[in-house]
């Protein structure tokens, strides 16, 4: 349990990582008021980071409707705090559908964090007895997983997701 709890830091630690590269390449969002945003970031990012989601997601959901071009960045991560709250449908929805209309390594963040989410909703069904719907998670899980250590490895240097979709296989093959 230890060395499961361990990997699923790495990988958050990891996608959000990755989520903060992406956000702080993009420069300034808004001339005079980037203070403000900033300031009001940071507030999201650290209601995250301390494990206060409720805070977190309420400050995201504020901060998209006036990111401009890095709303969909704000986006990831506002799914990233539903993942981390546990809140696996949801997160998998917006990642997802986040994905679709991203390339590069935008994607790769957005997909990894659909996988994430997707495997985790797919323990917890299988966990509740819906083996059909468990299934078809997990198998989505390791589509949207395969496709980010297909095109962007480098968004996976410990070997997180890797391991994930390793397990993933794993468990198709026992369903």
């Amino acid at each position: 349990m230890q060395a499961i709890s361990f990997a699923k830091r790495g990988l958050m630690g990891g996608l959000m990582a990755c989520g903060v590269l992406l956000l702080g390449s993009c420069g300034e969002s808004s001339g005079s008021g980037s203070h403000g945003f900033h300031s009001k970031y940071a507030v999201a990012r650290n209601a995250l980071e301390s494990g206060d989601y409720a805070r977190a997601k309420r400050s995201y959901q504020k901060l998209i409707t006036e990111a401009g071009p890095l709303a969909a960045r704000l986006r990831l991560e506002y799914a990233h705090a539903e993942l981390r709250a546990g809140n696996y449908a949801e997160a998998a929805k917006i990642a997802g559908d986040l994905a679709q209309g991203q390339s590069g390594e935008a994607r790769g963040a957005a997909l990894a964090v659909q996988g994430t989410a997707q495997h985790e909703l797919g323990l917890m069904l299988l966990a509740e007895g819906d083996g059909e719907a468990g299934k078809a998670q997990l198998t989505q899980a390791r589509a949207a997983l395969a496709e980010v250590l297909k095109s962007h490895a480098d968004l996976d240097p410990l070997g997180s997701m890797a391991g994930r979709r390793a397990s993933i296989s794993a468990r198709l093959q026992k369903l």
